[in-house]
């Protein structure tokens, strides 16, 4: 089956805990789709999210290929907080990075619990392990906004309405709205600094 998503922007990175353990050589490629498999769902954020994850990494790499767990990340906010969740689980899934239910390593090597953390402040900072270096990053949709019409039909839907012409020119909207963030690439939307 084909996706409804592009293929692009993706990313590829190595995990070292993945390849001592067998899963294949430790490289993953990772695009959109897999992160709708883990949110259940694609909309603005968890595909901000990717984004965010991809630009902050491609930052910090250039042309190295990221190291998965080898990250630490922290989001301004509380774990509750708007849509932080959901953000930190696209992070978790691409960068490794986890809270306190995460892998507490092998030995003194592979830990990734507590290399997510929620804290006060603005944006989100990813920081390599090895080398510490770091970058801020910040994500706004708004300079992609929905097809005229899309929040009207949406309520009408959440109210009980069910006619299914109504509900496919709902989703065609909504599904537009996030393939032209993707597209974008964050070139409108992510804002990236040095910590």
């Amino acid at each position: 089956m084909n996706s409804p998503f592009p293929q692009t922007p993706s990313i590829r990175l190595y995990d070292p805990l993945a390849d001592l353990l067998g899963a294949g050589d430790g490289l993953f490629h990772y695009r959109f789709d897999d992160v709708v498999k883990l949110s259940g769902h694609a909309c603005p954020t968890v595909a901000g999210a990717f984004l965010m994850a991809i630009r902050a990494l491609g930052a910090l790499y250039g042309e190295e290929t990221p190291s998965r767990g080898g990250i630490e990340v922290t989001i301004s906010g509380a774990e509750d907080q708007g849509v932080n969740g959901p953000i930190s689980q696209v992070f978790t899934l691409l960068t490794g990075a986890a809270g306190r239910n995460g892998f507490q390593g092998l030995g003194s090597q592979h830990n990734r619990q507590g290399l997510l953390r929620f804290e006060d402040g603005t944006g989100f900072g990813f920081r390599r392990r090895d080398n510490g270096a770091r970058v801020r990053i910040g994500y706004d949709p708004s300079a992609i906004p929905p097809p005229p019409g899309m929040m009207p039909l949406m309520q009408r839907i959440l109210q009980g309405e069910s006619d299914p012409a109504l509900r496919q020119e709902f989703r065609a909207m909504w599904r537009e709205r996030v393939v032209r963030i993707l597209e974008d690439a964050g070139e409108q939307t992510v804002t990236l600094t040095a910590a």
